[in-house]
């Protein structure tokens, strides 16, 4: 972002030029200008303190689960969840201009990229080199101009850094997506006929059953959960907090119910988000059926 952009205008996402995250805010976000920030904790300060409108967080990939830290930082960011985007992963090859596959003789890439690449990996017997993240990786590869040295990263990446794509769509599961949260200083209210979800954390009381209990409400209304993950908070093994979805608004009578009975299991309940769900959402869902 130029020193002149409009922070109405900014979105921020935590990574360099060229990450997935960069490529979501423009995907969804076209007319805005992609703030790029360090940590998630400058991502959710530049939104906090009004250098962005908005910032684009991965919250979990359908390969490699939830990514780590947002769960413990997302609740305290002082900021409200108003949508949900779903990018698909499209691995790249990327290596110097001039460089072939035949020459290739090592690949670099954040841990999870190059364990959602490992066919292409194996049948061209590169050395594996870890980095911290797959733009990080593009840059270094770009910057060395070595043509025996690739990495896996984005076609955005390419753009970014001058790099070429050698082979495109990489990755051996074709479902390969993470899932974005938007998040904003402000809540939105979305209407409560349409499709919506409630993002919400809670800590159930250290009694036993205390879940199940805690969770019935949602059973006997009706409502369909469909995230639930658990993690530990404040150095305690005995007790856990929990990070839900859920299908619906709490303006509606029977989430209201579900949520009202939850709080008189729990110590907090917390309420993250509610927001449209996404047309990817749902399209998985009449698939599934």
């Amino acid at each position: 972002m130029t020193d002149h952009t409009e922070p109405s205008r900014a979105i921020a996402f935590q990574g360099l030029p060229g990450a997935y995250s960069h490529l979501a805010c423009k995907n969804a976000f076209p007319a805005m200008v992609p703030l790029p920030c360090m940590t998630f904790e400058d991502a959710f300060a530049a939104v906090r303190e009004g250098r962005a409108r908005y910032a684009m967080i991965p919250i979990d990939n359908s390969l490699a689960g939830r990514v780590a830290d947002v769960h413990h930082l997302m609740p305290y960011s002082g900021l409200h969840i108003i949508g949900e985007h779903f990018e698909r992963i499209n691995h790249h090859l990327l290596a110097p201009k001039g460089a072939t596959l035949e020459g290739i003789r090592s690949v670099e890439s954040h841990v999870h990229a190059l364990g959602q690449c490992r066919n292409l990996i194996r049948s061209l017997g590169l050395t594996v080199i870890v980095g911290a993240d797959t733009a990080g990786a593009a840059s270094d590869v770009a910057k060395s101009g070595d043509l025996s040295r690739a990495a896996i990263a984005s076609e955005l990446a390419a753009e970014t850094y001058g790099l070429v794509s050698l082979k495109a769509n990489i990755e051996d599961a074709e479902h390969n997506t993470t899932r974005f949260m938007v998040l904003s200083r402000d809540a939105i209210e979305p209407n409560p006929n349409q499709p919506n979800v409630t993002t919400f954390v809670f800590r159930v009381r250290n009694r036993p059953a205390a879940l199940y209990k805690a969770l019935g409400g949602f059973a006997t209304n009706g409502l369909n959960i469909t995230k639930l993950e658990s993690y530990m908070v404040g150095g305690e093994f005995v007790a856990a907090q929990f990070y839900v979805d859920v299908e619906g608004h709490p303006a509606q009578r029977l989430l209201r119910l579900a949520l009202e009975e939850l709080e008189f299991f729990s110590h907090e309940v917390r309420i993250l988000g509610v927001y449209p769900a996404h047309p990817f959402r749902l399209a998985q869902r009449v698939a599934g059926e």
